[in-house]
């Protein structure tokens, strides 16, 4: 029976790998849902509960994260693209972590709610800064909070009604993101063997992270560990088509405040057509169409934050209340 001993010892290493990988796995989630949760404060309002975290100050800038997010990456947004001189607000989408899922879950309803949640804060106009899916409820809140809105700064615009995502070509096939976020599991182990493996899911392609600063690099590596805890994203996630909802069309002629579109014209998250049927429409409208930079806008943050900059020195000076 000695021939069963090799047998033995592999298998007391491999259940000890498991061991150790379920031991890790389980502390790697604690600490991040402890660090996620304690991060942010939440206000309530008819919606249900909206999350958010702030840094900064000065003249008040709402930051509205993109899909997968929440209130974490809406921070890394604020943090990478405004100037200094604003303190930011960054909440949860509905259905994102910390903030409900009402039975109404419209952009339309969305800008209402991050109105009340303002209101709960004791803020009376904003800047509002959004990118990819957070763009929607971003030209909804304009449009139904004219009074509120100093100005809007759109970065890699997602599609909205009456625009539909058949242009959307995404960067890897859909079954690829379907297992990487059905379960906290298959990302948290990706992230611990070889966290850029997932660069790609975010359009951080070869020939745009070998353009990008140090800076940009840990902007990256950052929003693909803000995936995580996955199953606390995937409600918002499965919300991200009331977006292009027909009930919820809007017209960006009807937009009345000063906005910068930023878009790179070879994003293959959002089409680059939904960034020009925006700014064509838009009555006060300023662009920065990149020929490069994927979704993230890779390469060209100094330039995206110095248009930014000079846009909101304009319109939304550090001093405006």
């Amino acid at each position: 029976m000695g021939w069963l001993r090799p047998w033995r010892v592999v298998l007391i290493a491999t259940c000890g790998a498991l061991l150790l990988s379920g031991w890790l796995y389980l502390r790697d989630m604690r600490a991040i849902e402890a660090r996620l949760a304690g991060s942010a404060d939440t206000v309530r309002t008819r919606f249900g509960a909206i999350a958010y975290t702030e840094g900064g100050q000065g003249a008040p800038v709402l930051a509205i994260h993109g899909a997968g997010g929440g209130h974490d990456q809406g921070r890394l947004m604020a943090e990478a693209f405004l100037p200094g001189g604003y303190r930011w607000i960054a909440p949860s989408r509905f259905g994102y972590p910390g903030s409900a899922m009402p039975k109404d879950a419209s952009t339309a309803a969305q800008a209402d709610a991050f109105a009340e949640m303002l209101n709960g804060l004791g803020i009376k106009r904003v800047t509002v800064i959004a990118m990819s899916g957070g763009v929607p409820p971003a030209l909804q809140f304009a449009l139904r909070h004219p009074d509120r809105t100093q100005a809007l700064i759109l970065l890699s615009l997602a599609p909205y009604a009456p625009l539909t995502a058949e242009e959307q070509e995404l960067p890897v096939p859909l079954w690829i993101y379907d297992a990487l976020f059905a379960t906290d599991l298959p990302l948290w182990a990706v992230l611990r063997l070889s966290p850029r493996a997932l660069a790609p899911m975010f359009d951080a392609r070869p020939e745009l992270t070998a353009q990008m600063t140090a800076t940009e690099a840990a902007f990256l590596d950052a929003m693909i560990a803000a995936f995580l805890p996955v199953t606390q994203r995937r409600t918002g996630l499965a919300n991200e088509g009331a977006a292009i909802d027909p009930a919820a069309a809007l017209d960006p002629a009807e937009v009345t405040v000063p906005t910068l579109v930023v878009h790179a014209r070879d994003d293959l998250i959002t089409p680059f057509s939904a960034a020009t049927f925006t700014a064509e429409r838009l009555p006060q409208a300023w662009t920065l169409f990149l020929d490069t930079g994927g979704h993230l806008l890779l390469g060209h943050h100094a330039e995206a934050r110095m248009r930014v900059a000079a846009f909101l020195s304009l319109h939304a000076p550090p001093d405006a209340e």
